[in-house]
Order: structure tokens, then sequence, then C-alpha cells
């Protein structure tokens, strides 16, 4: 069973950082592209960004381009996501997933071509 668990959320003031991290179990976790969403309260699930097996793609949403990094350390299942700087309108729950297809690399922002999906962690900003 594909578990997928996301930490590193929090309280952080408009030009803070965080890093949130995913740690995958049930699965060739180096085999699946990733991805993080995030869900603000009323909104959609929104596409944040993606990174490719081996890590060496990477696609990002328009509002996070140039402040969030995402990356992968496939020795320790583990995905992250640097954000830098936080923003108030970046507050929300972020959810981190795995692509439906593995051994298979595409630039879908669609929550839909994402199988398996974390918890959520919240991430909260102040103005």
């Amino acid at each position: 069973q594909v578990q997928l668990v996301e930490s590193g959320g929090g309280l952080v003031q408009a030009g803070g950082s965080l890093r949130l991290s995913c740690v995958g179990s049930g699965l060739i976790f180096s085999t699946w592209t990733m991805g993080w969403f995030r869900q603000a309260p009323g909104k959609e699930r929104e596409f944040v960004a993606g990174i490719s097996q081996g890590g060496s793609l990477t696609y990002y949403a328009d509002s996070v381009k140039g402040r969030f990094t995402i990356s992968r350390d496939d020795a320790k299942n583990t995905v992250y996501l640097l954000m830098n700087p936080l923003k108030p309108e970046d507050t929300a729950v972020y959810y981190c997933a795995s692509q439906r297809i593995n051994y298979a690399y595409t630039q879908t922002t669609s929550s839909a071509d994402f199988g398996s999906w974390g918890q959520g962690t919240q991430v909260t900003v102040s103005s």
C-alpha cells in the first residue's frame, strides 16, 4: 500500500521560508514522477510543482516560479519543496502526490493524473 507523508508546514511571516518534505513508502519511489499541490480555503486544489524520476526535470506553476524549488532524494524516498520567499497568498494545505503511471514523465498539472496522495501539511503565511 502506497503511503505518502508530508511534514514541515507551519506559521511563517511573509518573506520567510519553509521546506516541506514528503516521505514515500510502499512504492519504488525512484520510478515515479512526484508533485506538490495546494488547496486554500474555499478554493480548488491547484498544482504547485513537479519533478521527474531522477530529478533532472522540474516544472512549476507560474505563481511560484522563481520562489519555490522542488527536489528529491531517492535514497531517502523523499521529495522536498523549498518555499522562499513566502507570500500570504501561499497560505494553504500542501499535498504531495505521485503520478498515476510510473517510469513516465509528463508536465501535467491536473490532479486527476496523480494517483496517490498524502494527508497534507498546513502552511500559513502572515502579512
